[in-house]
C-alpha cells in the first residue's frame, strides 16, 4: 500500500519524531547513570538494548490497542508509530554499536547483543501485542 506524502504527514511524523528522539535520550541517559554504579566496566549496550526492547513492546502495545479499538487512524499511526516509536527506538545506533564490537573483536558481545536484540525484541511485541489485544494476530 503506497501512503502519499503530505505537508501534514511530514509534519505529524516530525513532531512525533521529536517526542520521541526526547524520550529515547533521557531514558538512554538514565540507563546508563544506574549501569555505571552497577556495571561499570561492561562494554554491552545496554542503554541502546533496552530503548529498543522497549520499544517494541510499545509497539506492540500499540498495534494491539489499533486492531482492537479501531482508534489508530492514518494521522495517528504516522505521529505514534512512524514519528514517536522511529524516533524512540535505535536500531540504527544497534548496528553502528554491533559493528564497533565486531571491529574491535568482541565477538561474544557482539553475538549476545546482537541476538538478545533481534529475539527479545520480537518476543516484546508478541508480549505487548496480546497484553492490549488478546490475542497473538495482527488479523482483525
Amino acid at each position: 500500500m503506497s501512503i502519499p506524502i503530505t505537508f501534514t504527514g511530514v509534519a505529524l511524523v516530525a513532531i512525533g519524531g521529536a517526542f520521541g528522539s526526547v524520550a529515547r535520550y533521557a531514558i538512554s541517559g538514565t540507563v546508563t547513570q544506574w549501569l555505571q554504579t552497577i556495571a561499570p566496566a561492561t562494554r554491552f549496550p545496554w542503554h541502546t538494548w533496552s530503548i529498543n526492547l522497549l520499544g517494541c513492546l510499545i509497539m506492540g502495545v500499540m498495534a494491539g490497542f489499533a486492531l482492537r479499538h479501531d482508534w489508530l487512524n492514518q494521522s495517528m499511526r504516522l505521529l505514534l508509530m512512524t514519528g514517536l516509536m522511529g524516533g524512540f527506538t535505535t536500531f540504527s545506533a544497534f548496528g553502528l554499536e554491533a559493528l564497533d564490537l565486531v571491529l574491535q573483536k568482541h565477538w561474544s558481545t557482539a553475538l549476545a547483543y546482537t541476538l538478545s536484540s533481534v529475539v527479545l525484541g520480537v518476543l516484546a511485541v508478541a508480549i505487548g501485542l496480546f497484553l492490549s489485544s488478546g490475542s497473538l494476530s495482527l488479523q482483525r
